[in-house]
């Protein structure tokens, strides 16, 4: 069986305060893109493993058994009955850029299992599973619009359908470390949170909706600064960049000719985005 787990687009983030355990309470929207990975499992008769995992694609560094959607697959397997099986993940989605690829891979696992072998799991039982493989999990199992509070793990329903807008996503050659991300944040509780400010015309969400991360990580990388300014030079009515980066994405009304003429060197794809209500799946 065969899915194609979807990226995530943060529109606005605000670190709205410091946890006693260290975490960090944010406010947020999550929004699905049509940015696709590929995840194939097969049943691997009379195998000696539990689960081996293929990558191509970008590669992923460190040990496959760390995998998110090796992670997946053993916490099922752990109260259920589980035949072993081969995981071809083609990866798609880039790599440390904020668009939550890992993260989706493995909600994209949780719901591949429980369709093929008739697990009857809930949407919510999965949606308890994915929180304890990571706080952004949870979101890929619907793959709906939400807005995030919390450490990013407690959704809430809103309307918000972007359907017929051409998303520009790039995504330079640059690392940005989460834990330094956080370090150049100072976290402040807004006055409008942002469930308030989405439903703002979209020409007004530059003077509106910003993302915290970007005043900090801007200034050690002002190429990312760059870019952002070029998506609005080139036409776009809103450009941020999501979550911690260092992916940074545009919003257009009509599509941009020869897009990636103007990032060279970097991931860039244009996409007209569907109705959210029916996933970002291809």
């Amino acid at each position: 069986m065969i899915t194609f787990p979807h990226a995530k687009i943060n529109i606005g983030l605000q670190v709205t305060e410091r946890r006693p355990d260290g975490y960090h309470n944010l406010d947020t929207v999550f929004y699905p893109i049509p940015i696709n990975d590929a995840l194939e499992v097969i049943v691997a008769e009379g195998a000696d493993y539990d689960c081996r995992l293929h990558i191509s694609g970008i590669d992923i560094e460190g040990d496959t058994d760390n995998n998110l959607v090796v992670r997946a697959y053993r916490l099922l397997a752990a109260d259920y009955t589980l035949p072993s099986v081969d995981i071809y993940l083609h990866k798609h989605i880039p790599t440390g850029a904020g668009l939550g690829g890992g993260s989706a891979d493995a909600g994209f696992m949780l719901r591949l299992l429980n369709d093929m072998f008739e697990l009857g799991i809930t949407t919510e039982q999965l949606e308890e599973y994915a929180t304890r493989l990571g706080a952004d999990c949870p979101f890929f199992i619907t793959g709906t619009p939400v807005y995030a509070t919390g450490i990013g793990n407690e959704f809430h329903p809103i309307d918000l359908n972007l359907e017929g807008w051409y998303l520009v996503v790039v995504k330079p050659d640059v690392f940005v470390s989460t834990k330094e991300a956080y370090s150049m944040v100072r976290p402040e509780k807004p006055e409008t949170t942002l469930d308030k400010k989405i439903g703002m015309p979209i020409a007004e969400w530059k003077e509106s909706i910003s993302n915290d991360f970007e005043k900090g990580i801007f200034a050690l990388h002002p190429e990312l600064a760059d870019i952002k300014e070029k998506l609005y030079t080139l036409g776009a009515k809103y450009a941020a960049m999501s979550g911690s980066g260092s992916a940074l994405f545009g919003l257009f009304d009509a599509p941009v000719e020869k897009i990636e003429q103007h990032f060279p060197n970097c991931f860039c794809e244009q996409q007209r985005l569907p109705d959210s209500h029916r996933g970002a799946s291809k």
